[in-house]
This record gives C-alpha cells, structure tokens and sequence, in this order.
C-alpha cells in the first residue's frame, strides 16, 4: 500500500475511532446537517461539535459549506469505501476460516455415529 493511502487510512479510522463522530456521520448519511443540528444530541457546544467536525474534514469524511451565518456539513462517503476495501481483506479471510471450520465440523458431524439410544423405561406391571 502506499504510504499516502495509509495515511489517509490513519485519519480515517482515528475519526471513526470516536462514537460522537460516528453518530454524526449517521446523521449526515441522511443529509446535509447545521454544526447546531450535529451538536444537538449531545448536548455539547457549538465550539465542542466543530472540533469533532475538523477531525472529520481533516479525514475527508465530511464537507462544510458556509452559508451566511450557518455551517452546513455533508457526508463524502469515498474515503469510507476506501477504508471498506481495506477491511474486505480481513472480511475475506475471516469468510474463508469460518467456511473452513464449517466443513470440518460437518464432516466430523457425518463421521461421528449417533449416539445409542437408551432403552425405553418398563412398566411396573411387565
């Protein structure tokens, strides 16, 4: 990989590395929010939510157009596909384990006679 995709990769997971970041994001993958708007669940200031906002502009996350007063955000979701072309690797790999293990356990399953059955309870009377 080249050093400027792990970079860009860094960024990426140390924005998504915060669950305030990751709820935003949420938000913005239904549109366009105000700062004020990706603030409001949190309760935190307008100042708290723009610094979690840089650090997802800083990762290409997100995209803030100034409208007058008003900071709108958006999400540009590439840098999210790159990150899941990244984690498709080990998403591979773990498919191809677990599918492994799968035909083991039921060839073993196959293998492996039933156990006896035990005998049915007699009557007194018999």
């Amino acid at each position: 990989m080249v050093e400027h995709d792990s970079h860009t990769l860094d960024t990426v997971f140390h924005a998504l590395g915060d669950a305030t970041r990751r709820a935003m994001l949420r938000e913005l993958a239904d549109g366009e929010r105000s700062v004020g708007e990706l603030a409001e669940p949190f309760a935190m200031s307008l100042a708290a939510a723009s610094k979690h906002i840089k650090v997802l502009e800083k990762a290409g996350l997100v995209r803030r157009d100034v409208r007058g007063r008003t900071h709108m955000c958006s999400l540009d979701p590439v840098p999210l596909m790159r990150a899941d072309q990244w984690i498709a690797i080990y998403r591979r790999f773990w498919t191809d384990r677990l599918d492994l293990l799968e035909n083991i356990l039921r060839a073993d399953d196959a293998a492996t006679p039933p156990p006896p059955k035990a005998p049915l309870p007699r009557n007194k009377g018999e």
